[in-house]
């Protein structure tokens, strides 16, 4: 089982995260415009009086004129919290953000998290009674047993809106997939496997549970505790506890895992021993998912075994049982159609969706996508990828059926192909994008300048782009300096990263070399003017790193103006043979993804640039996965008004029409009309109006102009700028971008470096 890379970062980066621009991680935003003296009329006093009267009629209509029917509180008390223990309610408030997070991140679902300082079980459950009302659904989370299992089941008697304990549940749902596919590949029947469960905490008791749902009978299962195997007749036990006694002699791990077929861990490291695995039965299934560190690691398991099917709580291995395939989807499903519980029904529908969806052809869009080569179902893929861009369609339309089904829906849903689409509309493009790319660069290892190395964010950058697995980073700075910065992002001085810079005599003779050669002629340059450059400009050492050869990919920027960067590299390096050199920005926003160009580059395009960029820009949004709708902006649509500025643009348009090009485009038209589909009606003679996902625009002014903007007032996220049409893979950062930004343009560098031929147009 091969062993895949771990990020790690410092605890102060983590705290710095954490306290970046706004403390915390989640923010309320309006969803309704608050412009105007009647927006807030409408919004609060007197306007809001209609909406009060409504609800008081009928309840239910909290759904339509509330946000109740998209919002989930996130429920904690801190005393179990991720493996840390009883640190309290307020020391899990950061956990709780972070689950509000993945909530809004995978499944578009609004949050809020509520931390009650009370370790009384009836205090939490009157509290969460008493403002039940405003929620469509609560997630239980990080509440230790057995208050968790009184908490939960009392709440589902008193409410009508679905009570979810994740940490018992989503293992649950998640490894009863695991467990369907595992005993398909290795052709037993589920009512006649036999079970060990080591560990009898909320989650073991779940999973035991559904795994009886889906057929497999009590006496099969066998659970222990620290004191050893749960049985009828042992003294002490809890209600809990005795609703999993079985008869049996086994009294130890020992005894019990003797031909067992299936060992579900959820304990502590180490208690799994080799010797026991041996004593397992054939095409043993080994599921040990204590985390951090497994009952039995997978290696330990194949120096006895090579016949077993592995699963571990771990994303550096195969088969990872990770809640976040289950409970943003499992939620969206049950919120969609209004449920008023999470039933067995919708739970196993989860389960059995989730194993479907692993066993199907991995299509050739979510390969792109997740990156790497195409999983196939086997013993090394039982369950899909946290990551895989399916699950938002297919989970919730499971748990929506069986919530319909079973009786517990408020709302039906009519087209369940049209909901799966409408699903599909609900994720970030751009994350989908980034992770494809992350993904495929982690196969290829591409070697990446990061040119402003003693720069904080580009070393954050660097060191991310190294831990992530991404590629090799390789730092253009003094080491006393990085290493002054590495304490104070707080990793050790001696961290493994390459440093480079002028003092490396034969490296610096070689790039003096090249450039001479490069530029005596076309520019008069002498050699000391050569090895001048070289000595003093870290943008011309590391663009000439690129140009030998010694490098893949470089990113640079941040700390001085884009203008400057671009043009020391373009002394280096020229553009790519046939192609215009430009900037291209991916902007997202509202869930909608467009390409913005020229924003760097060329300041006034002639009608000529303007067609090439287009060209050019097509071609790059393409390895993106999209297909290109490219629209010419102007202040003008179709000629009116007609201006001096206008003409050049519609000239561009004519030079395509002329050029029989692969891609649909129009213009000259406004930016509203481009993307704006209610302007279909007036021009139903173009395909782009209503639909464009590329914007070439007039000038790099406007380009600038739009995309700072929208990022700015917009909260749009932008990716860029891409600098297109050079002749290697080199981005550059502009002045004061994110650590983020840094590592997504180099990402986007190693990803070029890998997928575009530098040496001919393609």
């Amino acid at each position: 089982m091969k062993k895949n890379k771990i990020e790690h970062y410092s605890d102060k980066e983590a705290l710095e995260f954490h306290n970046w621009k706004k403390s915390g991680k989640i923010e309320i935003i309006s969803s309704k415009p608050m412009t105007t003296k009647r927006d807030l009329a409408l919004a609060y006093s007197p306007g809001v009086a209609a909406p009060v009267k409504a609800i008081s009629q009928n309840p239910d209509l909290a759904y339509d004129y509330t946000t109740k029917g998209n919002l989930v509180a996130v429920i904690s008390n801190g005393s179990a919290i991720l493996g840390l223990g009883n640190l309290g309610a307020i020391a899990s408030k950061p956990v709780m953000e972070g689950k509000a997070v993945l909530f809004k991140r995978f499944a578009d679902i609004d949050s809020i998290d509520l931390e009650i300082d009370s370790n009384n079980p009836e205090e939490i459950i009157q509290s969460i009674k008493n403002f039940s009302k405003s929620f469509g659904g609560i997630n239980l989370e990080d509440i230790a047993a057995p208050d968790c299992f009184i908490i939960e089941n009392k709440l589902k008697e008193i409410l009508d809106i679905p009570v979810f304990h994740d940490d018992q549940h989503g293992t649950a749902i998640i490894t009863c997939a695991a467990l369907i596919n595992a005993v398909h590949i290795t052709k037993r029947e589920i009512k006649k496997i036999k079970i060990v469960v080591n560990g009898a905490g909320a989650s073991a008791m779940a999973c035991a549970n559904l795994f009886k749902t889906k057929g497999v009978p009590q006496k099969n299962i066998t659970m222990l505790d620290r004191k050893g195997v749960i049985y009828k007749g042992r003294e002490n036990l809890n209600e809990w506890k005795s609703s999993h006694a079985i008869e049996t002699k086994a009294r130890t791990l020992d005894d019990a895992i003797k031909g067992a077929d299936v060992f579900l861990g959820l304990s502590k490291a180490g208690v799994l021993k080799k010797n026991m695995v041996k004593k397992m039965a054939k095409n043993p299934i080994i599921f040990a998912c204590a985390n951090p560190d497994p009952e039995i690691t997978p290696e330990e398991i194949e120096e006895v075994r090579n016949d077993a099917i592995i699963a571990t709580g771990r994303s550096d291995y195969p088969n990872q049982v990770n809640n976040l395939i289950g409970f943003p989807y499992i939620f969206r499903g049950a919120l969609d159609v209004r449920a008023k519980t999470i039933n067995e029904e919708m739970k196993l529908a989860a389960s059995n969706a989730i194993a479907t969806l692993a066993r199907e052809r991995v299509p050739d869009e979510v390969v792109a996508a997740m990156g790497g080569d195409r999983p196939k179902y086997g013993k090394d893929y039982i369950i899909p990828s946290t990551f895989d861009p399916r699950l938002i369609s297919v989970i919730p339309v499971a748990v929506a059926k069986a919530a319909i089904k079973s009786g517990v829906a408020r709302k039906k849903i009519e087209n369940f192909d049209i909901y799966s689409d409408q699903l599909k509309q609900r994720l970030d493009p751009s994350v989908t994008i980034m992770q494809g790319i992350n993904s495929q660069i982690k196969k290829t290892q591409k070697r990446v300048v990061f040119v402003d190395g003693e720069d904080e964010n580009t070393l954050k950058a660097a060191i991310a782009f190294k831990n992530s697995g991404l590629g090799i980073p390789i730092i253009v700075a003094k080491e006393k300096v990085v290493k002054e910065r590495l304490k104070e992002i707080g990793y050790s001085e001696n961290f493994n990263i390459e440093i480079v810079n002028s003092a490396i005599k034969e490296k610096r003779e070689k790039y003096s070399k090249y450039l001479f050669k490069k530029l005596h002629r076309n520019q008069g340059m002498l050699e000391r003017d050569c090895d001048r450059m070289v000595r003093n400009d870290r943008v011309i050492w590391g663009a000439s790193m690129v140009a030998t050869g010694d490098a893949d990919a470089m990113v640079t920027g941040n700390t001085r103006r884009y203008s400057q960067s671009l043009q020391k590299i373009k002394k280096v390096i020229d553009p790519r043979p046939g192609e215009i050199m430009f900037g291209l920005n991916m902007v997202v926003s509202k869930g909608r993804t467009v390409f913005i160009a020229d924003t760097t580059v060329n300041e006034y395009p002639s009608s000529s640039q303007l067609a090439e960029i287009a060209i050019s820009t097509a071609r790059v949004v393409r390895l993106f996965g999209f297909d290109p709708k490219i629209a010419f902006l102007s202040h003008s649509t179709f000629g009116q008004p007609i201006t001096s500025r206008t003409k050049h643009i519609r000239d561009a348009v004519d030079i395509l029409k002329n050029r029989n090009v692969n891609f649909k485009f129009d213009g000259d038209m406004q930016p509203d009309v481009a993307l704006d589909d209610i302007y279909k009606d007036l021009y139903p003679f173009s395909d782009i109006v209503g639909n464009a996902n590329v914007l070439i625009m007039p000038g790099q002014h406007s380009a600038a102009i739009t995309y700072k903007t929208m990022k700015t007032l917009g909260g749009a996220k932008v990716i860029g700028p891409l600098l297109v049409g050079l002749g290697q893979a080199i981005e550059i950062a502009p002045l004061r971008s994110s650590t983020s930004d840094i590592l997504n343009l180099a990402s986007v560098a190693a990803y070029s470096a890998g997928v575009i031929n530098y040496n001919k147009n393609n």
